[in-house]
C-alpha cells in the first residue's frame, strides 16, 4: 500500500467519523451514525495492518488479532447485556477505555520512539513530536479519569450531585500550569526526561477528577 493510498483512507475514515458523530446527534439517525462509526473504524485499523504488515513479525500480528478479538468480544458482550438506562454508563464505560488506550500509545510512542519514526539524527525527540505526544498523553488521561467519574456519577457509586472541592479553579490552573512546565522541560532535552513525562500524565490523571466531579449526574 503506497502512502497516498494510505492516506486517502485516512482521510474517508476521518469523514466518517465526523458524520457517525453527526449522526449521533439525533435518535432518528443515530442506528446510521454508529453505523459510519464502525465502519470508519474498522477501515482505519485495517489500513493500518495492511500499511504496517510488511514490518511485522508473527508473534505481533498475533497480538494484534488477540487484541481485536478481545476488545470486540468483550464490548460486545458489554453492549447486549446491557439495558437501555444503562446506556450513558456504559458509553462512559467505553470512553474511559478509549482514553487509556490512547495514553498507553502515547507512552508507548514516547519510550520507543525509533517504532514511530519521532527520532532525529542527533538521536533526539523534535520538540513537535515531544509536544503531541504529551497532548495525546493529557486528553488520554483526562478522558479515562473523567469518564471513570462520569460512570460513577451516573450509576449511584458517587454523589449524582456537584461534588465541589476548595479552591478548585486554582487548584486547576495550577496543575495545567505545572504541566505546561513539564512539557516545555521535556522538549527542551529532546524527549530525555522521563520525570517530567510520567509528572504531565499523573497531573492529567487527577486533572480528570477535578474537571468533571463538580459536574451533576443530571448533566452528563
Amino acid at each position: 500500500m503506497t502512502p497516498t493510498i494510505s492516506a486517502a483512507l485516512y482521510l474517508v475514515s476521518a469523514i466518517l467519523f465526523i458524520l457517525a458523530i453527526r449522526g449521533l446527534a439525533n435518535p432518528e439517525t443515530a442506528r446510521g451514525g454508529n453505523r459510519l462509526g464502525v465502519i470508519g473504524m474498522v477501515l482505519a485499523v485495517v489500513t493500518t495492518i495492511v500499511w504496517l504488515l510488511p514490518t511485522l513479525e508473527p508473534i505481533t500480528i498475533g497480538l494484534i488479532i488477540a487484541g481485536i478479538a478481545l476488545g470486540g468480544g468483550i464490548g460486545t458482550v458489554l453492549a447486549m447485556r446491557a439495558k437501555m438506562p444503562e446506556m450513558p454508563q456504559l458509553v462512559a464505560a467505553f470512553n474511559a477505555l478509549g482514553g487509556g488506550s490512547s495514553m498507553l500509545v502515547a507512552a508507548a510512542a514516547y519510550y520507543a520512539p525509533e517504532a514511530f519514526a519521532l527520532l532525529q539524527d542527533n538521536g533526539d525527540i523534535g520538540t513537535r513530536s515531544v509536544i503531541e505526544l504529551c497532548l495525546s498523553v493529557i486528553l488520554g488521561a483526562v478522558t479515562l479519569t473523567g469518564s471513570f467519574v462520569a460512570f460513577a456519577k451516573l450509576n449511584g457509586n458517587i454523589s449524582g450531585g456537584p461534588i465541589l472541592l476548595p479552591a478548585r479553579h486554582f487548584l486547576n490552573i495550577a496543575l495545567g500550569l505545572v504541566s505546561i512546565g513539564m512539557i516545555a522541560w521535556l522538549a527542551m532535552s529532546g524527549g530525555h526526561q522521563d520525570i517530567a513525562f510520567w509528572i504531565v500524565l499523573g497531573i492529567a490523571l487527577v486533572l480528570g477528577i477535578t474537571l468533571i466531579i463538580p459536574i451533576g449526574g443530571a448533566d452528563m
